[in-house]
């Protein structure tokens, strides 16, 4: 007991344990600093490229690559800090990096499911698949990307459920959300409709929708038929188009049935409506 009061009385080991202290604090100061002067670079490297930025889409994947290159700098700077921190107080990180080395190799083949996801998620972001903004269908689920990580995408579906779908499941992606889209619109009606009449009816709506101040600008082309597409029983099912800006289709195609049904009537032209038959009993 007396050998051990003395040694914490020994200056030269106070010293020491000083220096000791000064070091991971500073180490810890220098990893917090390095994280905000990254921050502050991510932040300024956004405010300069943001003037040549003019399209939505291009917004979104930069807003997307800086939160996740912040992740990443995070990470590394931490892991960084925590191995300098151990050296400091003695720790040998070689014999660590060896037996994490070994662990990783064990948990690498019962968590493939999870590296999977990781460098899914790094091609996805890579290749501008998904941002976050878009609305896409992806194993499955469709809805408006909230968020995007290596890990997984989220998604909000139209009825505000939200899916957390990670990247490892994600094989195919459809985007609603790039270029142009197509208001595609199907029309049923009777079979004594005279045809033309029923095209001349879709044209005229849909110039009208063109000319329409709060639809004009959604819609980059006009009205195309098709044509009948099928006899579905008693109904003559013609399939039309019109070209539209990216998340536009729902909106245009929506007013556009209502302002069909609108002129049917006026024109004399019945829709046919499904037919409600009692089952047997």
């Amino acid at each position: 007991m007396t050998l051990h009061f003395n040694n914490l009385l020994n200056p030269h080991l106070w010293d020491e344990s000083v220096v000791m202290a000064a070091r991971i604090v500073g180490t810890l100061v220098l990893a917090w600093l390095a994280q905000r002067l990254t921050g502050r670079l991510l932040r300024a490297f956004r405010s300069r490229i943001a003037p040549h930025i003019t399209e939505a889409e291009h917004a979104r994947r930069a807003e997307t690559l800086a939160r996740v290159t912040r992740y990443v700098a995070t990470v590394v700077i931490w892991l960084i800090t925590g191995m300098l921190i151990l050296s400091e107080v003695g720790i040998s990180v070689a014999p660590i990096l060896g037996a994490a080395g070994v662990v990783g190799l064990a948990i690498g083949f019962g968590a493939q499911s999870l590296v999977k996801d990781y460098f899914s998620g790094f091609f996805l972001l890579l290749e501008n698949q998904v941002t976050k903004g878009d609305v896409v269908e992806i194993a499955g689920k469709s809805g408006e990307v909230e968020d995007v990580t290596l890990r997984y995408v989220q998604l909000r579906d139209y009825g505000g459920n939200v899916y957390f779908v990670p990247n490892g499941l994600i094989t195919v992606v459809a985007n609603m959300s790039r270029g142009h889209a197509y208001a595609v619109i199907e029309t049923s009606v009777v079979p004594a409709a005279t045809l033309e009449n029923v095209y001349q009816a879709m044209r005229d709506v849909a110039q009208g929708l063109r000319a329409d101040p709060a639809y004009g600008s959604s819609i980059e082309g006009d009205l195309e038929i098709s044509g009948v597409d099928r006899l579905d029983g008693s109904a003559v099912v013609i399939r039309s188009r019109i070209r539209v800006r990216a998340l536009e289709q729902w909106r245009v195609r929506w007013e556009f049935l209502q302002r069909l049904k609108v002129e049917f009537q006026r024109r004399g032209i019945a829709l046919q409506t499904p037919q409600l038959t009692a089952a047997a009993r």
